[in-house]
């Protein structure tokens, strides 16, 4: 079976490669896991938070939106002393103020996912790439939604964040064309 290059060096990656990334996404709530896993990756292997990614569904509460908002310095300074989860205070904070523009725009679109899928009217961008070199780290969709997430408050959200969280939601597929989750996400998006 033909994987994408990245996925096959470690087990946790290649099921995280096989059953998740590329996937389309239509849930609020697996819309802000992304978000808070994105931002948290910023600067580190996207392994390293795979490895931390059930220890932060403890620490933040299921990625529960509404309860991540309401967190207070108590709440921050306990984030802090979990060793389970990246300790990195500007990344907490950021989460905390996230989760209030997360639902501010939930209450704006009806729902985060309405917004997002929004700038691609609902459908999957489907590119064609041959080798993991030709994958950009940012797109101008990628910009056009930093600097509209940015507008909203959001922090931790540059289009390098962006777009690794377009690519995990499955908003942009950027499987290989030889891997087979392109050809089952394709079947899947009607191409």
């Amino acid at each position: 079976m033909k994987r994408c290059e990245w996925s096959t060096t470690d087990a946790l990656y290649i099921k995280y490669h096989d059953e998740e990334w590329g996937t389309p996404v239509h849930d609020d709530k697996k819309q802000f896991e992304f978000l808070i896993l994105e931002s948290a990756q910023a600067g580190l292997s996207w392994l390293t938070v795979l490895k931390k990614r059930g220890n932060y569904r403890t620490a933040y509460d299921g990625f529960d939106p509404e309860k991540v908002s309401r967190y207070d310095t108590q709440k921050v300074e306990q984030l802090m002393s979990d060793k389970g989860i990246i300790r990195n205070r500007r990344k907490i904070e950021s989460s905390i103020n996230n989760a209030k523009r997360f639902i501010e725009v939930q209450e704006e679109h009806g729902s985060f996912d309405t917004y997002i899928w929004g700038f691609t009217d609902g459908k999957p961008v489907i590119n064609r790439w041959n080798h993991q070199s030709e994958i950009p780290a940012t797109t101008p969709l990628s910009d056009r939604i930093s600097s509209d997430l940015k507008k909203r408050g959001f922090t931790f959200a540059g289009s390098i964040i962006v777009y690794a969280h377009l690519q995990a939601v499955g908003i942009v597929n950027d499987h290989l064309v030889t891997c087979f989750r392109y050809r089952e996400l394709c079947a899947l998006a009607g191409v």
